[in-house]
């Protein structure tokens, strides 16, 4: 399946290949930061590998310079506040290039076969870490400053991979027709708050905690309805 395909490099290149100190290159030299060309590049690199098909080389080079232009458009007009709007325009565009140039090359067409059903599990899954958690980010960062969290009482990191786990697990559940364990995970969780919820007595918390975890599953639910559509195509 070529358009799942292109959209799992996309992942693997925008989520997974790029640390943390190539953003903050690429927030101050923009245009010109040497990461910024490196990114492209690797997404480049990712396309060729994952068609594994030479043929497909005009194909990776229009996707690799309109990167290029879109992430630097990005990081021309973005700021502080406006970093969430940027950060989804960001990658609606970069899914319309990968929609449209599947669509010019491959003719909008699906290849058949046993190993389809690898690359939609495959793409869900790895979205539903990272990618989910940094979409997860802007969708919470209106509120964080209203919430009051003791870093000090919790695990690095935690929140973070907590949030990647149960999203995985939903997706899984409804992959294989057990939608009754999404009501289980929610309720489990439910239960382990119940202290913290009770002990700081924050409406705040409560609200702010409720919309993450809804936000979360409604996530998981969106890509697993999806790659049951992909699925059955």
């Amino acid at each position: 399946m070529i358009l799942v395909k292109l959209i799992l490099a996309h992942i693997i290149g925008d989520f997974f290949l790029q640390r943390a100190k190539w953003i903050e290159s690429k927030e101050r030299k923009k245009w010109f930061s040497p990461h910024l060309f490196l990114h492209v590049f690797i997404h480049f690199i990712l396309v060729m590998l994952i068609l594994w098909d030479f043929s497909g080389l005009p194909a990776a080079l229009i996707i690799m310079i309109t990167h290029y232009f879109i992430d630097g458009f990005k990081l021309s007009f973005q700021n502080e506040k406006t970093k969430g709007f940027w950060f989804g325009a960001d990658q609606v565009a970069h899914l319309l290039v990968l929609v449209l140039a599947w669509n010019f090359f491959w003719g909008g067409t699906m290849i058949g076969g046993l190993s389809d059903q690898f690359w939609i599990v495959l793409t869900g899954l790895l979205f539903l870490t990272y990618p989910a958690s940094y979409i997860m980010q802007y969708i919470m960062d209106p509120w964080n400053e209203q919430i009051e969290l003791d870093q000090k009482e919790s695990l690095r990191g935690a929140g973070k991979y907590i949030g990647m786990l149960e999203r995985v697990f939903v997706y899984l559940a409804f992959m294989t027709g057990n939608a009754q364990v999404i009501g289980f995970l929610l309720a489990a969780k439910s239960v382990f708050r119940f202290g913290d919820l009770t002990k700081s007595k924050d409406r705040k918390l409560t609200e702010y905690i409720l919309i993450g975890t809804l936000f979360s599953f409604l996530m998981a639910i969106i890509a697993g309805l999806l790659s049951t559509r992909f699925y059955m195509l």
